[in-house]
């Protein structure tokens, strides 16, 4: 509602996303099953969640690990999914080849211009990465005496520092991990409950999504926005979201 009285063409009902391709309407008969859609959406996480469960529950020297490992694993998992769509979608629905070839080549070419620019993002991200920056701040002896001369509560030293990166890096697995790095020191010179450090550092992992984050990119493109109503509607909803969690953890602080 705020961003409606704001900006109203912020909330267009009405948008004309290219990189979809042509609206169609489908008749019942036309489409797959729901459980044969959800199972082939489904199909990499799948994979890789039971690669993951089988890295804990079996030896990692079993042959049979071994395989299921290689299975999981994210390009082979993505690579296998692909072949059981191919199957799933089009042979199985008594598709030609040339039919299921016409069908992936309309698919690449309505989003190759969005793959092309989420991986110019995710790029720029993997150069300030390789850079040096993430390097630069993983002294966490450094940063955790620096916040220990500052009058700082530890929960918005690591909000802080984990927002920082994000900021930096564009990534927020990557902030919140090094984030992580970074004010562990601090809880040995605090009495601050782990879980809310951890919160904090989740909640400062999130804030100001920009152009150096793939989802950024992602955002824009599907929802038809140009750069400024990214930056006004998703980047300051991301803003909002984080200093929300901070005051929420600050709020939790008080109580455990």
């Amino acid at each position: 509602m705020l961003l409606h009285r704001v900006r109203p063409d912020l909330c267009r009902t009405n948008i004309d996303i290219a990189v979809l391709g042509d609206f169609k309407e489908f008749k019942e008969e036309e489409t797959p099953g729901f459980a044969i859609s959800v199972l082939t959406a489904m199909m990499p996480v799948i994979l890789i969640a039971i690669a993951t469960i089988c890295s804990f529950i079996l030896p990692e020297s079993n042959p049979v690990n071994e395989a299921i490992q290689v299975v999981g694993a994210p390009d082979a998992a993505m690579l296998l999914s692909l072949l059981f769509a191919i199957w799933s979608m089009g042979f199985a629905r008594k598709k030609t080849v040339s039919e299921i070839s016409t069908s992936m080549t309309e698919s690449v070419k309505q989003i190759a211009m969005m793959l092309l620019i989420i991986g110019g993002g995710g790029a720029f991200k993997q150069v300030l990465v390789d850079g040096g920056i993430s390097d630069y701040v993983s002294l966490s002896d450094y940063v955790s005496s620096l916040f220990a001369n500052l009058n700082m509560s530890p929960l918005i030293a690591a909000w802080l520092v984990a927002a920082v990166l994000r900021v930096c890096l564009g990534s927020a697995t990557v902030a919140s991990l090094t984030a992580a790095g970074l004010v562990a020191p601090m809880l040995a010179m605090s009495s601050v409950n782990p879980a809310l450090m951890v919160l904090a550092v989740g909640a400062g992992s999130v804030i100001a999504d920009h152009v150096n984050d793939a989802g950024f990119w992602m955002i824009k493109e599907y929802f038809g926005l140009s750069l400024k109503e990214t930056f006004l509607s998703w980047t300051t909803a991301t803003t909002v979201m984080s200093v929300t969690g901070l005051v929420s953890v600050l709020g939790l602080s008080l109580f455990i």
